[in-house]
């Protein structure tokens, strides 16, 4: 009998809170991001009923409808963002974890100004490891990238948002989610004292190495396949 989602859950939470007791952490330091993306409603209420609050989506239209059926979660957008989805995207999310280039946060940045009052929270994802695949700012170019987009007033930089490679051992991760932590300092450093105390999320991890970015400071992991079971 395949386990439900709230067992599912329960199994999740259990390696969080261990992760955070081998790291010293209070369990609170840490959020789950339940990565929801091509699944069904049914499923989303049970996480739902079990007392998940915060989910992951990575297709706009999918995303949209969900919040519209669920408007009680806080939604994230985790994945790829084309900039010709900047209207629909800025402004609905509660957190964006994806701006990986200057042309996507200026086209967000636009897509805001006649929108008065609202400041779009986004994370800026860097590229950790060789995976050609993998989407993001070099270390190198992260902080003129952070002084240029801190610039922009309809967003607010959070933090930073990693995917590096799935490594064999904890202490291999552990390398590439130490880089990430310190490249948020870098990020820090680079604008002005107000914008840096709320730069301190680290979104990094998932269901295969949360434990090993929780070591190394991570405040929102992004679980899918361990909740929701494997795409089908």
């Amino acid at each position: 009998m395949a386990e439900s989602v709230a067992q599912n859950l329960a199994r999740v939470r259990a390696r969080i809170e261990a992760a955070c007791v081998r790291a010293s952490r209070s369990v609170s330091s840490v959020r789950l991001v339940a990565v929801s993306k091509t699944k069904p409603n049914d499923l989303i209420k049970e996480a739902l009923a079990a007392g998940q609050t915060v989910f992951g989506e990575n297709y706009v239209q999918e995303a949209i409808a969900k919040i519209g059926a669920f408007p009680e979660g806080e939604w994230h957008f985790i994945g790829s963002l084309q900039t010709n989805k900047s209207k629909q995207v800025a402004g609905t999310f509660a957190l964006i974890h994806s701006v990986d280039r200057l042309k996507l946060a200026t086209s967000l940045n636009q897509a805001l100004e006649s929108k008065t009052g609202v400041v779009q929270p986004i994370l800026l994802q860097v590229h950790i490891g060789d995976e050609s695949t993998k989407h993001g700012f070099s270390l190198g170019e992260l902080a003129q990238a952070a002084r240029e987009i801190s610039a922009m007033k309809q967003l607010s930089i959070r933090g930073l948002m990693a995917l590096p490679p799935l490594e064999e051992s904890e202490d291999k991760s552990r390398a590439h989610f130490a880089q990430v932590r310190d490249a948020l300092e870098v990020v820090r450093q680079a604008v002005s004292p107000e914008q840096r105390a709320v730069i301190r999320e680290l979104s990094m991890g998932t269901s295969g190495d949360l434990e090993a970015a929780i070591l190394e400071g991570a405040t929102l992991v992004r679980v899918g396949t361990d909740i929701f079971g494997a795409r089908g």
